[in-house]
């Protein structure tokens, strides 16, 4: 089954992650703009919607 994973170290780590409002169930959360966003698992339906909105590639189908 394909996953919906964060590269961490793909991702610049120092904006908000314009990706978070994409994502259709709010499965996306950062705690901060200088941390990677993680994916919640329970909430994540891998839809796939949010990984061509990252130009870094750190959103990425496994």
């Amino acid at each position: 089954m394909r996953k919906v994973k964060v590269e961490a170290n793909n991702c610049p780590q120092n904006h908000f992650c314009p990706v978070i409002p994409v994502c259709p169930v709010g499965a996306i959360k950062q705690s901060s703009p200088f941390e990677a966003p993680v994916i919640d698992d329970e909430k994540c339906t891998n839809c796939g919607r949010c990984t061509p909105y990252c130009g870094y590639g750190a959103i990425q189908m496994s």
